[in-house]
């Protein structure tokens, strides 16, 4: 990972076209040549960015040995003295370029460096990735556990129950005995009533199922998915990942 501060401007060009004025900003250049400019403020996305696969090309724009040019003061210039300003005493010039091309494409981020206050590189090493906590595959595990949270008496048949249309999260069946297909999801919205309602229409189809009724499970639930799941006769059910979590059984499991 190499990491440049630097006063750069920018030019991309390709499937569209965007620039950045010259300003004072941080340039990340990883190991695939990728390269993306940052600034102080906003959130994670970049300012600009080239997505890899692509090339870096370097140019040394300086004569010589000569050093980074800062930009000179306008108040230093005698306009009345002189009716032509040479532009050159207004603006720096950069010293140096980063031509970024694109290997599927024609696209071309373009950045020159007027002024660098600081170029490391550094060796991140192999990274694990990120480990997610309270993931939908959480919830399931930890409602298939605790799976009389859908009422007492209530067992659970299994996770992934398959159907033709793709596994339901859970398959359970209540203290009368009736099926029941739940689907899971962090944040509950209209989508996730609909893929239940599919899955709940096509397993009351089978006469060795049916009556299915559908629970939509979720962390938040949307109050438009509310109205629809009630709609359609589902029972909606909010999950606390924390309560959940801190009741886990501490037995041994064979899945």
């Amino acid at each position: 990972m190499r990491i440049i501060v630097a006063d750069c401007s920018a030019e991309y060009s390709g499937r569209l076209n965007a620039s950045l004025p010259q300003a004072k900003r941080v340039i990340l250049i990883k190991a695939d040549s990728s390269c993306l400019i940052f600034s102080e403020l906003g959130s994670y996305k970049p300012l600009n960015w080239m997505s890899a696969p692509c090339k870096i090309k370097e140019t040394d724009l300086t004569d010589g040995d000569a050093s980074d040019t800062p930009a000179v003061d306008d108040a230093s210039v005698d306009a009345a003295d002189t009716n032509v300003v040479d532009d050159d005493l207004i603006a720096p010039k950069p010293i140096r370029q980063l031509r970024v091309t694109a290997d599927k494409s024609s696209d071309v981020l373009v950045v020159k460096l007027y002024h660098v206050y600081s170029d490391q590189d550094f060796d991140l090493g192999e990274d694990p990735g990120l480990v997610k906590d309270g993931v939908e595959d959480h919830l399931q595990r930890y409602l298939a556990e605790q799976i009389e949270r859908i009422g007492e008496g209530a067992k659970l048949i299994r996770r992934e129950y398959p159907t033709a249309i793709g596994p339901v999260d859970i398959m359970a069946v209540d203290a009368e005995g009736m099926h029941v297909a739940i689907e899971i999801k962090r944040h509950g919205g209209i989508d996730g009533v609909e893929q239940l309602t599919r899955y709940c229409k096509l397993l009351n189809r089978d006469p060795l199922l049916a009556p299915v009724r559908g629970i939509f499970a979720a962390q938040t639930i949307t109050p438009q998915a509310q109205v629809l799941a009630k709609d359609r006769g589902f029972e909606c059910l909010i999950l606390d990942y924390d309560e959940m979590k801190s009741t886990e059984s501490d037995e041994l499991r064979l899945f």
